[in-house]
């Protein structure tokens, strides 16, 4: 598959992330405090909750349900109770769009 544009970087704000679906595959795209765009699996490894729905601090993404912290630069979660990694996407910026490959997991 090839990357698929999600949305301009403009339309995402900083320390938040959003839930996108392509061709099935849940993603959350994050922007991160320094304003740089990431995208990881949305659902938590844990309890199958939607991890854009949760928080936005410093290179994580924290899981609103029972607090599990997942790293959106590996995937790999930080604080208990998830123990497995979610996958993580390449994210390409080209003139200010945001382009996603979600048949790439780039943290295997």
């Amino acid at each position: 598959m090839t990357a698929v544009r999600i949305c301009s970087e403009d339309d995402l704000e900083v320390g938040t992330a959003v839930r996108v679906v392509i061709d099935d595959v849940a993603i959350a795209v994050v922007r991160d405090s320094a304003g740089a765009v990431h995208a990881i699996g949305d659902t938590c490894t844990h309890g199958d909750i939607s991890l854009a729905e949760g928080f936005v601090e410093d290179q994580t993404l924290e899981c609103w349900a029972h607090g599990s912290k997942f790293s959106i630069l590996t995937g790999k979660p930080t604080s208990l109770p998830a123990y497995e990694p979610v996958p993580v996407y390449a994210v390409t910026i080209v003139d200010g769009e945001v382009f996603i490959d979600p048949a790439v997991d780039v943290a295997v």
